[in-house]
């Protein structure tokens, strides 16, 4: 028997936001990514654009600075996307990080996202 697997959907992961026209923005996903809904996301420091959170990144990528709303695929060129950058609540557990990240580190993302507001709770 086969498995379906779903992907992430903004209520799995969502718990609350200030208000959808405050707490996101259109921002730009770099070229070369592929990226999920409810994926944590670095902004690149020489673009701008958004990629994928990369805990051993040197590029900006390595600090967390939103989550995607949605799926995107940008693996051929930049596509334009929205994303959670400020006041939200998220279920830490739902988000997607790297999947070789670790503990601290995740601490340490999960710390960047406070700073714009962006805190996790416990799902219920």
């Amino acid at each position: 028997m086969s498995s379906i697997t779903e992907s992430n959907y903004l209520d799995d992961f969502l718990k609350w936001e200030s208000d959808k026209n405050y707490s996101r923005e259109k921002v730009t996903i770099a070229s070369g990514n592929s990226i999920s809904c409810g994926e944590v996301l670095g902004i690149v420091t020489a673009s701008g654009k958004y990629a994928a959170f990369d805990q051993d990144g040197a590029d900006g990528t390595e600090t967390a600075a939103g989550i995607a709303i949605a799926d995107y695929d940008a693996s051929e060129a930049d596509v334009e996307g929205v994303a959670i950058v400020r006041d939200a609540i998220v279920i830490e557990d739902n988000l997607t990080f790297p999947s070789d990240i670790e503990t601290a580190e995740q601490a340490t993302a999960m710390a960047s996202l406070k700073t714009a507001g962006i805190i996790a709770a416990e799902e219920g």
